[in-house]
Formats: C-alpha cells, sequence, structure tokens
C-alpha cells in the first residue's frame, strides 16, 4: 500500500465532492458530472491499491 497514492486518491475525491457540490449550487451540470468524474476516478485509484496490498498480503 502506498500512503501516498491512498492520499492522491483521498484528496481527489474530496475535490470531486467539492465540484460537485459546487455545481448542486451554481446549477452547472458540467461542474457537477466533473465533480462526479473525479470521484469515479478516486474510487478506482483506492481499488488499485486494494488489489496492490491483496496481492503483497498473497505472497507474504
Amino acid at each position: 500500500m502506498s500512503l501516498e497514492d491512498r492520499a492522491k486518491a483521498t484528496a481527489k475525491n474530496i475535490e470531486g465532492k467539492a465540484q460537485e457540490a459546487k455545481g448542486e449550487v451554481t446549477g452547472d451540470r458540467k461542474d457537477k458530472a466533473a465533480g462526479q468524474a473525479k470521484q469515479g476516478e478516486a474510487q478506482v485509484r483506492h481499488g488499485v491499491e486494494d488489489a496492490k496490498d491483496s496481492v503483497k498480503d498473497a505472497i507474504d
């Protein structure tokens, strides 16, 4: 597990939530969609890190 990679994914998720909220408040569908996309990317990054952990655990 790379703590740095997990931190980056968490930051991307927070950024996405903020952008989505901004889109909700302003009514900007593009901002809202971009925020949701960033959250999806963060979820994928966390999944990759989980997979890396599983492989490392299996090897150890």
